[in-house]
Protein backbone atom coordinates (compact mmCIF):
# COMPACT_ATOMS: atom_id res chain seq x y z
CA UNK A 1 0.00 0.00 0.00
CA UNK A 2 1.49 3.52 -1.32
CA UNK A 3 1.66 5.92 0.99
CA UNK A 4 -0.72 8.92 0.87
CA UNK A 5 0.03 11.79 -1.41
CA UNK A 6 1.44 15.44 0.02
CA UNK A 7 -0.92 17.36 -0.25
CA UNK A 8 0.65 21.34 -1.74
CA UNK A 9 -0.06 22.72 1.74
CA UNK A 10 2.26 20.35 3.44
CA UNK A 11 4.65 20.92 0.59
CA UNK A 12 4.11 24.66 1.08
CA UNK A 13 4.80 24.39 4.62
CA UNK A 14 7.77 22.62 4.50
CA UNK A 15 9.25 24.99 1.93
CA UNK A 16 7.94 27.97 4.96
CA UNK A 17 10.06 25.86 7.34
CA UNK A 18 13.29 25.12 4.87
CA UNK A 19 13.36 28.95 4.11
CA UNK A 20 13.30 29.44 7.87
CA UNK A 21 16.39 27.20 8.59
CA UNK A 22 18.28 28.59 5.49
CA UNK A 23 18.02 31.89 6.92
CA UNK A 24 18.67 30.96 10.40
CA UNK A 25 21.71 29.23 9.10
CA UNK A 26 22.65 32.31 7.43
CA UNK A 27 22.59 34.12 10.65
CA UNK A 28 24.99 32.11 11.76
CA UNK A 29 27.43 31.93 9.34
CA UNK A 30 28.07 36.08 9.19
CA UNK A 31 28.95 36.29 12.50
CA UNK A 32 30.83 33.40 12.35
CA UNK A 33 32.58 35.80 9.84
CA UNK A 34 32.42 38.68 11.74
CA UNK A 35 34.54 36.64 14.90
CA UNK A 36 37.24 35.92 12.28
CA UNK A 37 37.21 39.23 10.87
CA UNK A 38 38.11 40.74 14.53
CA UNK A 39 40.62 38.13 15.87
CA UNK A 40 42.44 39.06 12.56
CA UNK A 41 41.84 42.68 12.95
CA UNK A 42 44.14 42.95 16.01
CA UNK A 43 47.06 41.61 13.81
CA UNK A 44 46.78 42.91 10.17
CA UNK A 45 45.21 45.98 8.01
CA UNK A 46 41.86 46.07 7.61
CA UNK A 47 42.73 46.12 3.51
CA UNK A 48 44.33 42.83 4.13
CA UNK A 49 41.54 41.36 6.01
CA UNK A 50 38.63 42.86 3.27
CA UNK A 51 41.22 41.47 0.40
CA UNK A 52 41.48 37.89 1.83
CA UNK A 53 37.40 38.14 2.04
CA UNK A 54 37.31 38.54 -1.50
CA UNK A 55 40.41 36.76 -3.06
CA UNK A 56 39.28 33.77 -1.26
CA UNK A 57 35.80 33.87 -2.81
CA UNK A 58 36.08 35.13 -5.84
CA UNK A 59 36.91 30.92 -7.68
CA UNK A 60 33.73 30.04 -6.07
CA UNK A 61 31.64 33.27 -7.22
CA UNK A 62 33.48 33.29 -10.62
CA UNK A 63 32.12 29.56 -11.12
CA UNK A 64 28.55 30.47 -9.83
CA UNK A 65 28.04 33.60 -12.07
CA UNK A 66 29.68 31.82 -15.73
CA UNK A 67 29.51 28.30 -15.02
CA UNK A 68 29.97 27.84 -18.81
CA UNK A 69 31.40 30.61 -21.04
CA UNK A 70 33.75 32.72 -19.60
CA UNK A 71 33.85 36.49 -20.97
CA UNK A 72 32.55 40.14 -20.12
CA UNK A 73 29.46 39.61 -18.17
CA UNK A 74 26.98 42.59 -19.60
CA UNK A 75 25.27 45.01 -17.98
CA UNK A 76 22.86 47.95 -18.99
CA UNK A 77 24.41 50.38 -16.54
CA UNK A 78 27.73 49.32 -15.84
CA UNK A 79 28.75 52.49 -14.03
CA UNK A 80 26.10 52.45 -11.42
CA UNK A 81 27.02 48.41 -11.14
CA UNK A 82 30.88 50.15 -10.44
CA UNK A 83 29.95 52.58 -8.55
CA UNK A 84 27.53 50.07 -6.11
CA UNK A 85 30.82 47.45 -6.04
CA UNK A 86 32.41 51.10 -4.44
CA UNK A 87 29.98 51.36 -1.96
CA UNK A 88 30.04 47.88 -1.15
CA UNK A 89 34.15 47.36 -0.41
CA UNK A 90 33.53 50.64 1.54
CA UNK A 91 31.14 49.09 3.94
CA UNK A 92 32.98 45.98 4.46
CA UNK A 93 36.20 48.45 5.25
CA UNK A 94 34.26 50.15 7.84
CA UNK A 95 32.71 47.74 9.87
CA UNK A 96 35.81 45.39 10.03
CA UNK A 97 37.72 48.53 10.96
CA UNK A 98 34.87 49.28 13.57
CA UNK A 99 35.33 45.67 15.10
CA UNK A 100 39.03 46.55 16.17
CA UNK A 101 38.01 48.80 18.53
CA UNK A 102 33.99 47.83 19.62
CA UNK A 103 32.43 44.91 20.87
CA UNK A 104 30.94 42.46 18.17
CA UNK A 105 27.73 42.59 19.19
CA UNK A 106 27.87 46.21 19.50
CA UNK A 107 28.81 46.62 15.88
CA UNK A 108 26.24 44.08 14.72
CA UNK A 109 23.61 46.17 16.67
CA UNK A 110 24.50 49.49 15.01
CA UNK A 111 24.89 48.18 11.28
CA UNK A 112 21.62 46.10 11.77
CA UNK A 113 19.86 49.48 11.83
CA UNK A 114 20.63 49.71 7.90
CA UNK A 115 16.79 48.27 6.63
CA UNK A 116 15.88 51.62 8.64
CA UNK A 117 18.06 53.35 6.93
CA UNK A 118 17.58 51.69 3.17
CA UNK A 119 13.21 53.06 4.20
CA UNK A 120 14.43 56.88 4.90
CA UNK A 121 16.61 56.80 1.86
CA UNK A 122 13.59 55.44 -1.00
CA UNK A 123 11.86 58.28 -0.36
CA UNK A 124 14.34 60.88 -2.32
CA UNK A 125 15.96 58.46 -4.34
CA UNK A 126 13.05 55.55 -4.97
CA UNK A 127 10.17 58.65 -4.21
CA UNK A 128 8.44 56.24 -2.13
CA UNK A 129 5.86 57.65 0.53
CA UNK A 130 6.47 56.50 3.59
CA UNK A 131 3.25 56.61 6.66
CA UNK A 132 3.96 58.03 9.45
CA UNK A 133 3.77 54.54 11.86
CA UNK A 134 6.63 53.65 9.54
CA UNK A 135 8.38 57.02 10.68
CA UNK A 136 8.11 56.80 14.27
CA UNK A 137 9.33 53.20 13.84
CA UNK A 138 12.42 54.62 12.19
CA UNK A 139 12.52 57.38 14.53
CA UNK A 140 12.88 54.74 17.38
CA UNK A 141 15.49 52.89 15.74
CA UNK A 142 17.70 55.89 15.62
CA UNK A 143 16.86 56.17 19.19
CA UNK A 144 17.95 52.60 20.15
CA UNK A 145 21.34 52.78 18.26
CA UNK A 146 21.84 56.12 20.03
CA UNK A 147 21.44 54.41 23.07
CA UNK A 148 23.98 52.37 22.28
CA UNK A 149 26.53 55.07 21.03
CA UNK A 150 25.21 57.50 24.11
CA UNK A 151 26.75 60.94 23.13
CA UNK A 152 27.36 63.04 25.24
CA UNK A 153 27.71 60.62 28.07
CA UNK A 154 31.48 60.00 28.45
CA UNK A 155 30.85 56.89 26.83
CA UNK A 156 31.11 57.09 23.33
CA UNK A 157 34.03 55.99 21.07
CA UNK A 158 34.47 57.22 18.21
CA UNK A 159 34.65 54.21 16.26
CA UNK A 160 31.24 53.51 16.76
CA UNK A 161 30.94 55.62 13.89
CA UNK A 162 32.72 53.28 11.59
CA UNK A 163 29.86 50.42 11.76
CA UNK A 164 26.91 52.96 11.79
CA UNK A 165 28.77 54.38 8.78
CA UNK A 166 28.99 50.80 6.98
CA UNK A 167 25.16 50.53 7.99
CA UNK A 168 24.83 53.96 5.97
CA UNK A 169 26.64 52.87 2.60
CA UNK A 170 24.89 49.39 2.82
CA UNK A 171 21.31 51.09 2.64
CA UNK A 172 22.67 53.16 -0.24
CA UNK A 173 23.70 49.79 -1.89
CA UNK A 174 20.74 47.95 -1.22
CA UNK A 175 19.17 51.38 -2.92
CA UNK A 176 20.82 50.79 -5.50
CA UNK A 177 20.70 46.42 -6.07
CA UNK A 178 16.65 47.52 -6.47
CA UNK A 179 17.38 49.72 -9.52
CA UNK A 180 19.53 47.84 -11.13
CA UNK A 181 17.09 44.67 -10.79
CA UNK A 182 14.92 46.57 -13.07
CA UNK A 183 17.69 45.78 -15.92
CA UNK A 184 20.16 43.41 -14.47
CA UNK A 185 20.53 40.03 -12.99
CA UNK A 186 21.55 39.07 -9.44
CA UNK A 187 24.28 37.31 -10.56
CA UNK A 188 25.37 40.42 -13.01
CA UNK A 189 25.29 42.64 -9.84
CA UNK A 190 27.24 39.64 -8.01
CA UNK A 191 29.48 39.29 -10.33
CA UNK A 192 30.23 43.15 -10.61
CA UNK A 193 30.61 44.34 -6.77
CA UNK A 194 33.65 41.25 -6.65
CA UNK A 195 35.63 42.16 -9.38
CA UNK A 196 35.54 45.93 -8.16
CA UNK A 197 36.17 44.34 -4.71
CA UNK A 198 38.90 42.32 -5.53
CA UNK A 199 40.65 44.90 -8.45
CA UNK A 200 40.81 47.72 -5.74
CA UNK A 201 41.58 45.66 -2.44
CA UNK A 202 45.13 44.10 -4.61
CA UNK A 203 45.87 47.33 -5.36
CA UNK A 204 45.83 49.09 -1.92
CA UNK A 205 47.34 45.41 -0.75
CA UNK A 206 51.43 46.29 -1.06
CA UNK A 207 51.14 49.36 0.93
CA UNK A 208 49.56 47.75 3.70
CA UNK A 209 51.41 43.70 3.40
CA UNK A 210 51.94 41.87 6.54
CA UNK A 211 53.01 38.32 5.72
CA UNK A 212 50.02 36.04 7.70
CA UNK A 213 50.97 32.93 9.83
CA UNK A 214 49.74 29.85 8.00
CA UNK A 215 47.13 29.25 10.94
CA UNK A 216 46.02 32.84 9.68
CA UNK A 217 46.05 31.82 6.39
CA UNK A 218 43.38 29.45 6.95
CA UNK A 219 41.52 31.68 9.33
CA UNK A 220 40.96 34.17 6.36
CA UNK A 221 40.14 31.18 4.01
CA UNK A 222 37.59 30.24 6.63
CA UNK A 223 36.12 33.97 6.32
CA UNK A 224 35.21 33.80 2.89
CA UNK A 225 33.98 30.29 3.60
CA UNK A 226 31.55 31.99 6.13
CA UNK A 227 30.76 34.53 3.85
CA UNK A 228 29.85 32.57 0.60
CA UNK A 229 27.90 30.28 2.90
CA UNK A 230 25.59 32.91 4.31
CA UNK A 231 25.23 34.46 0.65
CA UNK A 232 24.02 31.05 -0.25
CA UNK A 233 22.04 30.23 2.65
CA UNK A 234 20.33 33.89 2.45
CA UNK A 235 19.32 33.12 -1.41
CA UNK A 236 18.13 29.79 -0.61
CA UNK A 237 16.12 31.24 2.18
CA UNK A 238 14.40 33.72 0.16
CA UNK A 239 13.87 31.41 -2.90
CA UNK A 240 11.67 28.88 -0.57
CA UNK A 241 9.77 31.36 2.03
CA UNK A 242 8.32 34.61 1.29
CA UNK A 243 10.80 38.08 2.58
CA UNK A 244 8.10 38.80 5.33
CA UNK A 245 8.28 35.05 6.53
CA UNK A 246 11.65 34.67 6.53
CA UNK A 247 13.13 38.57 6.98
CA UNK A 248 12.59 39.06 10.96
CA UNK A 249 14.68 36.24 11.77
CA UNK A 250 17.72 38.21 10.13
CA UNK A 251 17.87 39.58 13.88
CA UNK A 252 19.31 36.33 15.22
CA UNK A 253 22.31 37.25 14.34
CA UNK A 254 22.75 39.49 17.00
CA UNK A 255 22.26 36.60 19.35
CA UNK A 256 25.01 35.21 17.49
CA UNK A 257 27.04 37.83 17.81
CA UNK A 258 26.61 38.46 21.33
CA UNK A 259 27.47 34.78 22.34
CA UNK A 260 31.01 34.70 20.39
CA UNK A 261 31.79 38.07 21.31
CA UNK A 262 31.05 37.03 24.76
CA UNK A 263 32.47 33.29 24.26
CA UNK A 264 36.02 34.57 22.34
CA UNK A 265 36.67 38.25 23.46
CA UNK A 266 35.08 38.30 26.84
CA UNK A 267 32.77 41.26 25.83
CA UNK A 268 29.25 41.65 27.74
CA UNK A 269 27.03 44.04 26.14
CA UNK A 270 25.60 46.32 29.92
CA UNK A 271 21.97 47.01 30.06
CA UNK A 272 22.01 50.15 27.92
CA UNK A 273 23.37 48.37 24.73
CA UNK A 274 21.10 45.97 25.91
CA UNK A 275 18.57 48.16 26.07
CA UNK A 276 19.42 49.77 22.60
CA UNK A 277 19.57 46.29 20.82
CA UNK A 278 15.62 45.65 21.82
CA UNK A 279 14.45 48.79 20.63
CA UNK A 280 16.55 48.67 16.89
CA UNK A 281 15.28 45.20 16.34
CA UNK A 282 11.98 45.66 17.89
CA UNK A 283 11.57 48.69 15.63
CA UNK A 284 13.49 47.09 12.14
CA UNK A 285 10.73 44.58 12.59
CA UNK A 286 7.78 46.87 13.18
CA UNK A 287 9.26 48.92 9.67
CA UNK A 288 8.76 45.45 8.30
CA UNK A 289 5.27 44.93 9.32
CA UNK A 290 3.74 48.30 8.40
CA UNK A 291 5.63 47.69 4.87
CA UNK A 292 3.82 44.15 4.72
CA UNK A 293 0.44 45.65 5.93
CA UNK A 294 0.32 48.52 3.61
CA UNK A 295 1.70 46.37 0.80
CA UNK A 296 4.79 48.26 0.21
CA UNK A 297 6.90 45.56 0.44
CA UNK A 298 8.82 45.69 -2.57
CA UNK A 299 11.29 43.50 -1.85
CA UNK A 300 12.08 41.34 -4.85
CA UNK A 301 14.69 38.73 -5.59
CA UNK A 302 17.54 41.19 -6.14
CA UNK A 303 17.10 43.19 -3.25
CA UNK A 304 16.60 40.19 -0.56
CA UNK A 305 19.87 38.72 -2.44
CA UNK A 306 22.08 41.57 -1.40
CA UNK A 307 20.44 41.79 2.11
CA UNK A 308 23.55 39.47 2.69
CA UNK A 309 25.78 41.73 1.06
CA UNK A 310 26.65 44.58 3.14
CA UNK A 311 29.81 44.12 4.77
CA UNK A 312 29.73 40.22 3.86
Amino acid sequence: MSPPAESADDLDAAEVRRGILWMLLAMLAFPSMDAIAKHLAQSYPVVMIVWARYIFAVGMIAFIVRPRRWGPVPTARPGLQILRGLLVLASAVLFFAGLRFIPLADATALVITAPILVTALAIPLLHEKVAVRRWLGMIAGVAGAMIIVRPGAGTMQWAALLPLSAAFLFALHQIMARNLGRTDEATTTLAYTTVVGVLLSSAALPFFWVTPTFGDWALMAALSFFSICGQFAIIKAFKSAPATTVTPFTMTNLIWATLFGFAIFGDLPDRWTILGMAIIVASCLYVQHRRRVRGQDGTDETEAGSQGDSHR
